[in-house]
């Protein structure tokens, strides 16, 4: 990572950190998510649809389209006009969907890289590197994604910062126009597997734009 982009990639810890920790809603640990069904601290197995992104016109222009789960409501990433763009190995942060009006406390964010051969299990180790610099029970999966040759991974962020553990998952893979890397995190462990149902459906609807 450039020396311009590190203040970038702290601030967005930041960010992050303020973001994903605001307090959940009460409710004798059950809460509403986007299918209007109470989780009770379980993943829903299915989303409801609520729209795509990725195509001219939708909040974020991407080198391919999904799938959004009902109430995520996605914004484009602003290049800071003093630190720059940040990036993790290959790619660069461009949009942030955002579950909080869904009722979850988390983002699928999704970064980009240009055109070319670039090999998306190479691509997504050089992502998690910078994206989590502490972590264990790492395990990498080769598959197909919108007829795309992709890479997925697994991994516990254990960095010294967090107050416990946390899952995180993150898929690469390289369409014609572009490198692209969707990453799932979430507050804690709990909330990333609440997400999961909309994380699945954006990666089973992906398509070339």
């Amino acid at each position: 990572m450039g020396a311009r982009a590190l203040p970038a990639a702290l601030l967005l810890g930041v960010v992050t950190g303020c973001a994903e920790q605001e307090p959940k809603a009460p409710a004798a640990g059950a809460k509403s998510t986007a299918t209007g069904k109470s989780t009770a601290g379980a993943p829903a197995g299915t989303v409801a649809k609520g729209g795509s992104i990725g195509g001219t016109g939708s909040a974020c222009v991407l080198p391919v389209a999904f799938d959004l789960a009902s109430g995520w409501s996605p914004e484009a990433v602003r290049i800071d006009a003093e630190f720059g763009a940040l990036k993790h190995g290959p790619v660069t942060l461009v949009c942030e969907i955002d579950a909080k009006p869904a009722g979850n406390i988390g983002y699928l964010r999704v970064w980009t890289g240009g055109a070319g051969s670039t090999d998306p299990r190479a691509a997504l180790e050089a992502f998690v590197a910078e994206e989590s610099k502490s972590k264990k029970d790492v395990a990498y999966t080769k598959t197909t994604v919108g007829g795309f040759a992709a890479a997925e991974v697994t991994y516990l962020n254990t960095d010294e910062f967090l107050d416990a553990p946390k899952k995180e998952r993150a898929l690469a893979f390289a369409a014609p126009r572009g490198l692209v890397v969707l990453h799932l995190g979430g507050m804690d462990s709990e909330e990333h597997e609440q997400m999961l149902p909309a994380y699945e459906l954006a990666k089973k609807s992906v398509h070339g734009v």
